[in-house]
């Protein structure tokens, strides 16, 4: 044969190889490895000379594997589902695609793992879309400034730390003060809103996690929120995904142009999860032996979240870290202080004394503040952070000294009344306009004559008539409008007349 004629038979045979590939992909030769090693939530693998960084593996038992370490000699493995049958000499096949998650509306009202598998007793669901875990935050250029409210329903944040659509706001406390209960009101206020809720739960016990969605199928707010759970008992790999998974999910319905409100509860554990992993692919350690790159993977999933100028959707990001001992300077809470746009902070002596929900005002902040806030709400809320802050200080001082002026002890009283107001039971959600109410009248002190044990019946006969009684007052707090000066004595003389039937 000629060499042209070779060239040609070559030809024929590498085109036929080609189009088999196309019809029939399961007869084409995969690219494939062998396992060294497996344990502690990695596999070390060799082969795979073409693999990239972020790709999927899969093993001989169909399990799967995130591509994290490219060494000289092996690669690095995250594994994604149980290694209790992979052993070393196993074959490990390329997929050729990186890690991506099912999205959509068929997600809503379900308890999902961070693959987008079912975790919950309904039936299977059918994925229509799927997007990658890992996508760019949106640029500088293609966000819109936050300017509209997300509200809380708990009248100490919606007063005093506002949350606008699009912000990161940081809760952080220590342990079993309160934080998650917080994130759970907010969702469970969203219940008469358009608001999509996500609620990721990282390194959770099944059973915290099984006691939040029956909350909030108790509030029917279940069936407009995505749970997705990486409990304790996952492997690694998945309590590292969580969060972007979760954020991905969140992403589909925020580039449609609708609002969504995400909960990581809580990235401390994240940080732990990736510190392990980073240890056994000998990542060098750093301070507190977290890798160096510990801010970087917070800060490209926080910064996912933003009020984007197109669509007009936004994404709400409420993350959630436990301190030591209220010790906010350590290493992971200033990180993600640092990213955040503000953040609320828990003290467990407010814990200890009932005064629920724990936030310890001087300590907290919200970069955003008045910009997404109610103009209804800029009336009162100087008046009261100042007030608030001042009681504080003088009850700190009232403790040396026993003779105090008639003016300090006033002070001191209104302050007492303020923190009552303040006070609020979990699920027990407050509506714009009566939380308008509340804060008129203890600004303009007309709780001042009661006793402390007769504020929280006022409160409630307050929320309980003030729509009826307010009118045309309640309809333009709700559009955001500001209330005159006419408007606001008329307010009180309102609240007056609710008070005067009661007490």
């Amino acid at each position: 044969m000629t060499s042209e004629s070779i060239v040609s038979v070559v030809d024929q045979i590498f085109e036929s190889i080609v189009k088999s590939k196309k019809s029939t992909p399961d007869l084409f030769i995969r690219e494939k490895g062998e396992v060294r090693s497996v344990g502690e939530g990695i596999a070390r693998i060799c082969g795979l000379p073409n693999v990239v960084t972020d790709e999927l593996v899969k093993f001989n038992d169909g399990s799967l594997g995130l591509v994290y370490n490219l060494d000289e000699y092996e690669i690095g493995v995250i594994l994604l589902d149980d290694e209790q049958h992979i052993d070393a000499g196993d074959e490990v096949f390329r997929t050729e695609r990186v890690l991506g998650v099912p999205v959509g509306e068929t997600l809503l009202g379900r308890v999902v793992d961070p693959l987008g598998r079912s975790l919950d007793d309904k039936s299977a669901f059918r994925a229509v879309t799927y997007l990658a875990v890992e996508r760019e935050a949106p640029s500088i250029m293609n966000r819109e400034s936050v300017d509209t409210p997300l509200q809380t329903g708990i009248l100490t944040i919606d007063a005093l730390l506002p949350i606008g659509r699009g912000q990161r706001e940081l809760i952080l406390g220590d342990r079993q003060t309160g934080k998650t209960a917080i994130a759970v009101d907010s969702i469970i206020n969203q219940k008469d809103t358009e608001v999509i809720c996500i609620y990721c739960a990282i390194g959770k016990q099944r059973a915290e996690v099984n006691r939040v969605v029956a909350d909030l199928k108790k509030h029917d707010v279940f069936e407009n929120t995505i749970v997705l759970s990486a409990s304790s008992s996952v492997p690694v790999g998945l309590q590292y995904i969580a969060p972007y998974a979760a954020t991905t999910m969140g992403e589909y319905f925020m580039e449609q142009g609708r609002d969504v409100l995400i909960v990581y509860d809580d990235l401390t554990w994240h940080a732990r999860a990736y510190r392990e992993l980073a240890l056994l692919l000998r990542r060098p350690p750093g301070r507190e032996a977290f890798p160096g790159d510990i801010f970087h993977i917070h800060a490209r999933l926080l910064e996912r979240s933003a009020h984007l100028k197109e669509s007009g959707g936004s994404m709400t990001a409420l993350p959630i870290i436990e301190t030591q001992g209220q010790d906010i300077s350590a290493f992971i809470p200033t990180n993600l202080i640092s990213i955040t746009d503000g953040q609320i902070f828990l003290s467990p002596e407010l814990f200890q004394k009932d005064v629920l929900p724990a936030i310890d005002i001087g300590k907290s902040v919200s970069r955003v503040g008045g910009a997404a806030q109610l103009l209804a709400y800029r009336m009162v809320s100087e008046e009261l952070r100042l007030a608030y802050s001042q009681f504080e200080e003088l009850e700190a001082f009232s403790r040396f000294s026993s003779r105090l002026d008639e003016d300090t002890l006033k002070q001191i009283e209104r302050g007492k009344r303020i923190r009552e107001v303040l006070c609020q039971d979990q699920f027990d959600t407050i509506e714009v306009v009566q939380q308008i109410a509340l804060l008129v009248a203890v600004t303009n002190g007309l709780f001042d004559e009661m006793e402390l044990f007769q504020i929280e019946a006022a409160c409630n006969v307050i929320r309980a008539n003030i729509e009826f009684e307010a009118g045309t007052i309640s309809t333009k707090v709700k559009a955001g409008e500001k209330l005159e000066k006419s408007e606001c004595e008329d307010l009180v003389n309102t609240i007056n007349n609710i008070l005067a039937k009661r007490f």
